[in-house]
């Protein structure tokens, strides 16, 4: 069936796809076995051009600036990658779209996509919209949910992270999955730290995003204050000849701890080092005065929950 739908073909399929794919019968182009419900009948809308308004959510990805300026305003932002979405979908973020290689609708065939309209499109259009090569396959446009309080996820968490000025997505990423995997409960985010929802923050985090709780402390680094009156010990990490080694802090300052944490490069600031508790080091070897901060973040997750129930 083959009729107009706003401004461009619309086509009801039976999955796999209104496109050609590879391998025949029920097993998807990739080779994995087809999913249970794979020949229910999708709506797919084929897009030919990259500039059609419809996939506007998924325009010029790689445009740092362009996207901050998009997508928070829109309350949306990007999953990249089947394992992804499916993630972000759990965690009960509602779709807005999904924009996928022609080639690989059938991946979202046992999904319930709702009113969320699913686009397909050659990978050369893809990369012409989205100004990448989409090699996964798989993109989808999420609404936003509002963010708890910090006084919310502090009451809710025994061990949490707070980062200062960590702009960086991909380091941002790392810690988020980092936290996940190693026991911190939540993390707090100064004002100036990047957008855990910008796609590359998503996708590194392997969807951890969706899974830590986190929040802004709106005033900096006074919001610091806000999570000692929660019962929190603030470590402050630094390799500041003082600063007592990690693994060496009493239980009472791991009972409740917040890692405060900083920027690549510069590190932490004066003020937020002056507004904590104590101040921390991973002792080094060979010279080695730092690790990348989301390395950092994963050798003390581990050192601070070492003694954690399994």
């Amino acid at each position: 069936m083959l009729r107009a739908h706003r401004g461009g073909p619309f086509v009801a399929v039976r999955l796999p796809g209104p496109f050609p794919a590879s391998g025949g019968g029920n097993r998807p182009a990739s080779g994995r076995p087809g999913r249970p419900g794979q020949n229910r009948r999708v709506p797919v809308h084929e897009i030919t051009d990259p500039d059609d308004d419809r996939i506007a959510d998924y325009r010029a990805l790689t445009d740092v600036e362009l996207r901050t300026r998009w997508e928070p305003p829109h309350g949306l932002f990007i999953a990249e990658g089947e394992l992804v979405l499916r993630r972000a979908l759990r965690a009960g973020y509602p779709a807005r779209s999904y924009l996928v290689d022609a080639k690989r609708v059938d991946q979202l065939a046992d999904l319930d996509t709702g009113d969320a309209p699913v686009y397909a499109a050659t990978p050369d259009v893809l990369q012409r919209a989205t100004g990448f090569h989409v090699h996964r396959g798989v993109l989808a446009s999420f609404h936003r949910r509002p963010l708890p309080s910090a006084d919310e996820v502090l009451a809710a968490a025994r061990r949490v992270v707070v980062l200062e000025d960590v702009n960086n997505h991909t380091n941002l990423g790392a810690i988020f999955r980092g936290a996940a995997a190693l026991g911190v409960d939540a993390v707090l985010l100064s004002p100036t730290c990047a957008d855990p929802l910008y796609r590359r923050s998503v996708r590194v985090s392997m969807g951890e995003v969706f899974a830590v709780p986190y929040a802004k402390l709106e005033r900096w680094p006074a919001g610091l204050d806000q999570v000692r009156q929660a019962g929190f010990t603030v470590l402050a990490m630094t390799p500041a000849p003082d600063a007592v080694p990690i693994q060496r802090l009493t239980p009472a300052q791991r009972e409740r701890a917040a890692l405060l944490l900083g920027a690549e490069g510069p590190g932490l600031t004066e003020a937020a080092q002056s507004a904590s508790d104590v101040r921390v080091v991973l002792p080094m070897r060979r010279g080695v005065d730092s690790l990348n901060v989301a390395a950092a973040a994963a050798v003390a997750f581990w050192e601070l929950g070492r003694d954690d129930p399994l």
